[in-house]
């Protein structure tokens, strides 16, 4: 048993898919979450600019004295995890592997899409741990840069044109190729999916790459009895480094509870 708190970090709220489904499977786990809002988006940035932030947000979950730790951002997961996870002396999951084998294990037609970021997308992360599967499944790659502003500026709705024209242009590739089920490579676009699902068409299957990899984490925490003992719910503390009101404000909507006086502005580097 262990009472330390499980430690979640990304560039901003889209973690919190990650965080909702950890407390829904875990509720006694106190988590701490780090959302880098005054740096978002990673996607956008060089290899060596992400790998630097990610040690930044590392080591302030790490003063925290975590047990574990989430990399909910797909774009450090898939461009720096190598680099910093060896550095880091905790288990550090990242969000790439649980949602590939789950998308293996739901697609009924071989054929899968991955949309991300334009750093995710470069990587070729989600494409090599499918193929290390199986070499069979076909997989087609699709950057999305705007959809990480479109969420952290609150527009996420299916109705809105703008987000539904911007999703139909950048999702045409994954269209064209076919694939039954779709990874949601970026922690943000869960709140998106109402919009994507619509322009993708019936009979898609879109996988949660936050919830997914929760739902991993939580089983291994769970066999390596790293779980804690207490009986009452665990607290929740959420740091970010832009303004805490507007990210309690959209953080509340998206939890579905009233976060503020739990979120507090801090300073990186």
């Amino acid at each position: 048993m262990n009472s330390s708190p499980i430690g979640v970090f990304d560039s901003g709220l889209g973690g919190l898919t990650a965080v909702k489904r950890l407390a829904q499977l875990l509720p006694h786990e106190e988590i701490v979450y780090l959302g880098d809002t005054g740096r978002v988006p990673y996607g956008s940035r060089s290899r060596e600019t992400i790998i630097k932030y990610a040690r930044e947000d590392a080591r302030f979950l790490l003063s925290h004295s975590i047990k574990a730790m989430i990399v909910a951002c797909n774009t450090v997961s898939s461009s720096a995890l190598d680099v910093i996870a060896p550095e880091i002396a905790v288990p550090v999951f990242g969000v790439v592997e649980p949602p590939s084998a789950r998308a293996a294990a739901l697609t009924k037609n071989g054929k899968i899409g991955v949309i991300g970021t334009a750093a995710t997308v470069r990587s070729g992360a989600y494409a090599a741990a499918i193929a290390r599967i199986d070499a069979k499944l076909t997989v087609t790659s699709a950057a999305c840069p705007l959809f990480v502003p479109l969420v952290e500026n609150g527009r996420v709705s299916a109705d809105d044109i703008a987000v539904t024209t911007i999703a139909r242009d950048y999702l045409q590739p994954v269209i064209d190729s076919g694939a039954d089920t779709v990874i949601l490579g970026c922690t943000h676009y869960p709140l998106l999916a109402g919009a994507i699902a619509l322009v993708l068409g019936e009979g898609v299957t879109l996988v949660d790459s936050g919830a997914v990899t929760a739902e991993f984490v939580a089983e291994r925490l769970r066999s390596a009895d790293l779980l804690t003992d207490r009986a009452k719910p665990g607290r929740r503390r959420y740091f970010v480094t832009d303004s805490a009101e507007d990210f309690a404000a959209q953080a509340s909507r998206f939890l579905e509870a009233d976060i503020s006086g739990t979120v507090e502005q801090i300073t990186l580097g």
